[in-house]
């Protein structure tokens, strides 16, 4: 009785936050462009502060494919800078090249995404290293292997001295680093947030509307809002089917979060196709045209999702408004370690 009572509670709340959304972006009355401006500090928590020498040693872990069972795959072979900090396919391939289930997320702006994966499974960033790393399918490692491996490289002993104040070498002290490491993952400055901050010549008109329309007619705010252009949430677009059922997963009972996926960030979204937890739409058109249609209708189906009535010159807007959320490519060197 009290596992239905939590459900119950967690589906309520679920509905309550959806239909909070759809008051706060109804049409005519959308977020200004300051509600996503990008802010002055990366928020780290009170149990991982940032340091410099942590980032470092994240940075250098990210990057190391000694993580992998077959020293084959690091973090960066599914998160690279160079593909948006994603890899651009419609699912990840792990260790032995096996597809996997879902595709990359991106990295950008993860310091202000409370919780992680497509379906939450993930507490906090600090929580999902080990996960991969130890994936039969992905990284096909152990956390015995790992710790042995990094204590047997000088460069590391030294590298976690330097971060943590001590040379011994734990599970913990790798989630911390690496999540410390992935907080600093932010992006350029695109010419949206150039336009936030006052230059009224870095977007065109037609992105200029399609901004209107985001916040407006096309109801994206209620899901993509703030500077990470996310709100953090699940919800059911009407796209998912059969078995694959997201955070239902994890709340059988619950209707609402049936088919519920992360709601992911937008920044860089136009680098990042195909599209979708599982990479099943292969451009921004064609997303734009599944939310005018409003997507698969069911029980579980978010409020925010209905039949919109887009213009062909509204969509082709919107298209302009998401490309201004591009930043420059980044080329991030690995670390050079001796081994």
């Amino acid at each position: 009785m009290r596992w239905k009572v939590c459900a119950f509670l967690v589906s309520m709340l679920a509905l309550l936050g959806t239909l909070f959304f759809v008051a706060a972006d109804a049409p005519g009355r959308g977020a200004s462009r300051e509600s996503y401006r990008r802010p002055a500090e990366i928020p780290y928590p009170d149990d991982n502060p940032y340091s410099a020498a942590k980032v470092e040693l994240g940075r250098k872990l990210f990057f190391d494919p000694i993580l992998s069972g077959a020293r084959s795959r690091s973090c960066g072979t599914c998160h690279n800078p160079s593909r948006a900090w994603g890899d651009g396919l419609p699912r990840a391939i792990g260790e032995g090249q096996a597809t996997l289930a879902l595709r990359s997320p991106t990295l950008l702006a993860i310091a202000w995404i409370p919780r992680l994966g497509w379906d939450g499974k993930f507490r906090d960033l600090e929580s999902v290293a080990f996960g991969p790393i130890t994936s039969p399918t992905n990284m096909n490692s152990s956390e015995a292997t790992v710790i042995e491996r990094l204590h047997a490289v000088p460069d590391y002993i030294s590298a976690f001295a330097a971060a943590f104040g001590s040379a011994d070498i734990t599970r913990r002290n790798v989630e911390l680093a690496l999540a410390t490491f992935e907080r600093s993952i932010v992006g350029e400055q695109t010419p949206f947030d150039r336009w936030v901050e006052g230059d009224e010549t870095a977007i065109g008109q037609s992105a200029k509307r399609g901004f209107d329309i985001f916040n407006g007619k096309a109801r994206c705010s209620g899901c993509h809002n703030g500077f990470a252009f996310s709100d953090g949430s699940f919800h059911d677009i009407g796209t998912a089917k059969g078995a694959d059922i997201g955070r239902g997963r994890l709340f059988p009972s619950s209707v609402k979060l049936r088919y519920a996926f992360k709601t992911p960030t937008l920044r860089d979204a136009a680098r990042r196709a195909p599209y979708m937890h599982d990479g099943s739409i292969q451009t921004l058109e064609e997303v734009i045209d599944l939310y005018d249609r409003g997507g698969v209708e069911r029980p579980s189906r978010s409020v925010l999702i209905q039949p919109l009535g887009l213009t062909e010159a509204e969509k082709s807007d919107l298209v302009a408004f998401i490309n201004t959320l591009t930043s420059a490519p980044q080329t991030v060197s690995a670390p050079a370690l001796q081994r």
